[in-house]
């Protein structure tokens, strides 16, 4: 939901798919306990009353799970326990995707791909939009032959760039061999064009076009959009006060008034067991803009939907994506700077809002963009993408100008977290971790920071706080005569705290004042840390011939599990990853490499580099080797 509190406590909200809203009915609450409502009809979450309520609209029987933690991940790990864990998405997913509304042929996907490599700006994955199809067709896994007369040349040229190829599809088929071949045989939804997901036949009849016309040919991944499946409401230019009846309505027309926001879940079991059962050599990633209880064992990932390019719509994303994420579902993003960035004004929609009429040429858009950019960069996926202005980095700017070394910048800082980022990517699959969450699930006792929205923790380590307000430029170019380049932060109790960029270490429980001038995000790492990074790769699979970072932020004890696979298919569920857990001692100063866990041989031995910031004295970086067999390493006296 686009809003912009994070606590539910004395809020109502209709619950139901939309291209803005998403549903998973399960509730967490900072006393310790979920609430996994078992339903999939439109329902009423009303926490206005001092104990509140879950009105489900169409049910038989009301079905309910109520999970004790005590903590807010083992809250989750319950909801996983009985909706399925997460799968590991490919791990170029975690990398750069770029894309836009629309690359408009094969030569363009290919060309642009290209630009990045010669930019050496890092890049995973790129993404071909709508309307790649025949001008007679909707979707109907048709290309159109005139702009796209190869794909799987085209699909060659990128994997030869070392790089992936997502491609849009939607459950609406029109025109072409699909469209007919569904309507012959009845596997459309009533009076629609729509394939009719909760039918298995039609879900594998669905997989097998885009088998033919796309995952034969190379196609990596697959985003498939459009899957609430329709919104009353899109169509208008001003929108009713009764919107939500209006949509809740068209859905049960169509789905059924007990499955209302049950079609994406179901379009995501038929994406993911079909390709399994086509090959298990790619792990399946599609991204959706509808989720339900469950969508998370499928290789489903979502984003916010179709955003309006304004400051207060950045600063919802924040609460809109920890909210989805504490109920279960790790893989976030939204389209970094905002899907629609002009107000429409001929034929207006009242979706159609942003602020900026001159798109990329306005330098109020272009801080606003990379603003965006640098909390995508600390999201479970990075993606730019939307309409109305080109969106790839040297849009912004060439080389040595303001935005554009920020841009590239960021896209490298997103690279060198990569080897902690993966390793989330593994807690959530192996430990039913989470990525990113509130910061009420790693300190409950601090009741301060349950209505902070704006900040949140991307893994035990690291503490995020984007800036949300213009500094530098307004709308229409117009520049801010003074503004202080600063951002207040919260410093959770019951941990120190240390300035990322700074390295100053700072006591919990205060809000601070910190520099964040255009080139920074405000970024903190918990005292306790061990934080794993890399060094500047242009994708995720490269591998560079320097040793990992290994650093230790002291001040307690701590502990992490770094973690590897081979990134691509599905050997890690027999086994075949590695795990090598790091213990901190805070009054030895020693860091414990324990035994490698799992089969995955990424080469031996392993070469670290490893540091501390905080210890005392004048700590220089210790290089090691690691067999894989327990060693410790003293670093320093700690304080």
């Amino acid at each position: 939901h686009e809003e912009d509190y994070m606590n539910l406590k004395g809020e109502t909200l209709r619950l139901y798919q939309h291209n803005l809203k998403m549903v998973v009915p399960f509730i967490v609450s900072t006393n310790g306990y979920g609430l996994l409502f078992d339903a999939y009809s439109s329902m009423t979450f009303d926490g206005s009353a001092e104990n509140g309520s879950m009105h489900l609209d169409a049910v038989k029987e009301v079905d309910y799970y109520f999970i004790h933690g005590p903590g807010l991940h083992d809250v989750v790990a319950g909801y996983r326990d009985l909706t399925g864990a997460a799968t590991m998405l490919p791990k170029y997913t975690l990398g750069y995707i770029q894309s836009k509304e629309r690359y408009k042929t094969q030569d363009e996907l290919v060309a642009v791909t290209q630009e990045f490599r010669d930019r050496q700006i890092p890049l995973d994955l790129i993404v071909q939009d709508w309307k790649y199809w025949p001008e007679n067709a909707w979707s109907g896994f048709e290309w159109d032959e005139t702009r796209f007369p190869d794909p799987a040349a085209m699909v060659r040229d990128i994997h030869a760039l070392d790089a992936a190829v997502m491609v849009s599809i939607w459950p609406r088929i029109v025109g072409g061999r699909c469209h007919d071949e569904m309507m012959e045989q009845g596997l459309s939804l009533v009076r629609d064009s729509i394939i009719d997901s909760f039918r298995p036949e039609a879900r594998e009849f669905y997989w097998e076009c885009a088998n033919r016309a796309m995952f034969s040919k190379g196609i990596d991944a697959f985003w498939t959009d459009g899957t609430e499946p329709v919104d009353a409401d899109w169509p208008l230019s001003e929108r009713p006060d009764n919107f939500n009846d209006l949509n809740i309505e068209r859905l049960n027309q169509l789905l059924g008034p007990e499955r209302t926001n049950a079609y994406g879940l179901v379009h995501a079991l038929g994406m993911y067991d079909n390709q399994r059962a086509t090959s298990d050599e790619k792990r399946v990633f599609t991204l959706s803009r509808s989720a339900y209880a469950g969508s998370q064992r499928y290789g489903s990932a979502s984003w916010s939907g179709d955003t309006a390019a304004t400051w207060a719509t950045l600063r919802q994303q924040i609460p809109a994506g920890l909210n989805f994420t504490s109920a279960g579902h790790p893989y976030w993003t939204t389209d970094v700077g905002a899907f629609f960035v002009k107000t429409r004004i001929e034929n207006p929609r009242w979706f159609w809002i942003g602020d900026y009429q001159e798109g990329v040429e306005d330098l109020g858009y272009r801080e606003l963009y990379t603003r965006w950019l640098q909390y995508g960069a600390f999201l479970p996926l990075l993606r730019s993408h939307g309409t109305d202005t080109p969106r790839e980095p040297w849009q912004f700017g060439e080389p040595g100008t303001q935005f554009y070394d920020v841009i590239v910048d960021t896209i490298n800082l997103r690279y060198t977290f990569m080897p902690y980022i993966y390793s989330l990517a593994g807690q959530t699959v192996h430990q039913d971790g989470s990525i990113m969450y509130p910061l009420a699930f790693d300190f409950p006792a601090d009741e301060s920071v349950r209505d902070i929205a704006d900040q949140y923790m991307f893994g035990p380590a690291v503490m995020v706080a984007p800036v949300t307000e213009p500094m530098y430029y307004n709308a229409n170019s117009e520049p801010i005569a003074e503004s202080e380049k600063t951002r207040s932060v919260y410093l959770p109790a019951g941990s120190g705290w240390y300035n990322y960029w700074s390295a100053e270490k700072l006591g919990g429980g205060q809000t601070v004042t910190v520099d964040a001038p255009l080139s920074i995000i405000p970024l903190f790492i918990k005292a306790g840390s061990i934080l794993p990074t890399g060094p500047k790769v242009q994708f995720t699979g490269e591998t560079a011939d320097v040793p990992a970072d290994i650093t230790v932020y002291a001040g307690q004890d701590g502990a992490f599990t770094l973690y590897e696979d081979n990134g691509k298919d599905y050997k890690y569920e027999a086994g075949d990853y590695a795990e090598i857990p790091l213990v901190w001692d805070e009054a030895s100063a020693t860091l414990t490499f324990g035994a490698q866990a799992g089969d995955f041989a990424s080469g031996s031995p392993r070469q670290f580099s490893v540091s501390c910031i905080g210890c005392t004295g004048n700590v220089e970086p210790v290089s090691i080797e690691y067999d894989g067999e327990p060693m410790s390493i003293r670093l320093a006296s700690a304080p």
